[in-house]
């Protein structure tokens, strides 16, 4: 009985995220309800939110789950009313939005309080974390986490989230928005490109020659070690010259603001992790398989091609996928010296204390970041079991 009783104690990551969420649910406002977007937001709490009353059936289900035996069954069940929980709130902040409008202003505004925002936080990492226990498999821990989207992204497409104070701020900026995700876009393209060509060879090389390695990453290091507002506003100057003093230069489109500083300064960023894992991925190949290589009479170019970049492809797909995710989020600062991209949302709604217009610089930002993450990690996923 005893030890019946102490089971949730066993599972601290669990019984710590369930108790958040349920503190996140109670104590915070799960709404937040405006006449309109400029004047501030009456907070509604769970039980002011009709039908939230829902929201209390997975809760219980992830509470009682902490008195279960462990077993793959109940880990189902737990994730299930996860996905219950996280999809009914995104779900209860649609329709309460819905209701409100129509029995109010069109000019009224309800956006997610701080309890559903914070709750459906906690509900994906315990998601994560029954996940990792269901299955070691790096594959299917991706399609089980991205798959906890499908209800809200319906949700999302059929209209029923469109009268919630962020979807209708989209709405009115949609032409921006589009312009923006575009940007933000060309912003990782134009970085990636040019770092790939940089940092393969080069990581190449100084694999080869061990002696360089030390300068190199010396090098390297010491640009990291700059913050990015500075390297960019170091870039100003010899850039407003350089285009100063050679008019087509200008015509290309350099300048001391804008495109160009912003993508050398994410290039420099950008090179250390891709150089490191580049570096990293030739080391960890054993060198028996180059010796085998030779003596199957393996050209240099051969070697490298059949024997080495197979093994060291996941190492290097790793290290790109920290670069976009980097550059990812660099490309918002870069929005400071004009780049544009979903900084320029960002700070505009940070200038204007518009919290929605914060959020629809941020979202996105964080989608692109995770969607990126989730698909080169199922691509070294699916390579590394390809091999062996």
């Amino acid at each position: 009985m005893t030890s019946r009783f102490l089971q949730p104690r066993q599972q601290p990551v669990l019984l710590t995220l369930t108790l958040f969420i349920t503190l996140a649910l109670f104590a915070l406002p799960l709404l937040s309800f405006a006449a309109n977007r400029l004047v501030s937001g009456q907070p509604l709490m769970l039980w002011q939110v009709a039908q939230s009353w829902l929201l209390l059936l997975p809760l219980l289900v992830l509470w009682l789950r902490l008195w279960w035996q462990p077993s793959r069954r109940n880990a189902f069940a737990a994730l299930l009313a996860t996905e219950v929980l996280f999809a009914l709130l995104v779900a209860i902040g649609g329709h309460t939005a819905s209701a409100l409008a129509n029995s109010g202003s069109t000019l009224a505004r309800t956006a997610f309080g701080s309890g559903l925002w914070c709750a459906a936080a906690l509900a994906l990492l315990l998601a994560a974390e029954t996940i990792r226990q269901l299955t070691a498999s790096t594959s299917w821990r991706i399609l089980l986490n991205l798959q906890i989207w499908l209800v809200p992204l319906i949700l999302l497409l059929s209209g029923y989230l469109d009268q919630l104070s962020l979807l209708k701020e989209y709405a009115n900026r949609k032409a921006v928005f589009d312009a923006a995700f575009s940007q933000h876009l060309l912003l990782l393209g134009g970085t990636l490109l040019p770092t790939l060509l940089v940092g393969l060879p080069l990581g190449i090389a100084i694999a080869r020659r061990p002696r360089w390695q030390s300068a190199a990453f010396n090098v390297l290091n010491l640009i990291q070690t700059v913050p990015s507002v500075a390297l960019f506003g170091l870039l100003i100057a010899p850039l407003a010259g350089l285009a100063a003093a050679f008019p087509l230069l200008a015509s290309w489109g350099i300048s001391g603001i804008g495109l160009a500083p912003a993508l050398i300064a994410l290039v420099l960023y950008a090179l250390l992790p891709l150089v490191r894992s580049v570096v990293a991925g030739l080391q960890q190949v054993p060198q028996e398989v180059r010796e085998t290589a030779r003596g199957m009479g393996m050209s240099a170019l051969q070697q490298f091609w059949h024997a080495e970049l197979p093994l060291a492809l996941p190492v290097w797909l790793s290290g790109l996928r920290v670069v976009v995710v980097q550059t990812i989020g660099l490309a918002v600062v870069a929005a400071l010296i004009g780049a544009g991209g979903f900084g320029a949302i960002l700070f505009q709604g940070l200038l204007s204390s518009a919290l929605d217009l914060v959020l629809l610089g941020v979202i996105p930002v964080v989608a692109l970041a995770v969607i990126f993450d989730a698909a080169l990690r199922l691509l070294s996923a699916l390579l590394e079991r390809a091999h062996d």
